[in-house]
């Protein structure tokens, strides 16, 4: 009777593994070696940004306008 409870627990702990890998994708494989990253899978995307984000940009803007002698635009 035991032995029947064993083999039940074990079978439902393989069928809750396979659904864990399953839902997980590649999020369930365990990195091997020194705890480098991963670099398999795809890359995050990182969310657009406008020029208005970018401190190049905006240095760039305000020294075109300081030589045609405009003042910056106030901050809000």
């Amino acid at each position: 009777m035991v032995l029947l409870y064993v083999v039940a627990f074990a079978g439902a702990a393989v069928i809750a593994l396979l659904l864990w890998r399953a839902m997980n994708g590649d999020r369930a494989e365990i990195p091997r070696g020194t705890g480098a990253p991963r670099t398999s899978g795809p890359a995050r995307r990182t969310r657009p940004t406008g020029p208005d984000d970018d401190p190049d940009f905006l240095r760039s803007l305000d020294e075109s306008l300081r030589r045609d002698g405009e003042d910056p635009p106030a901050e809000r």
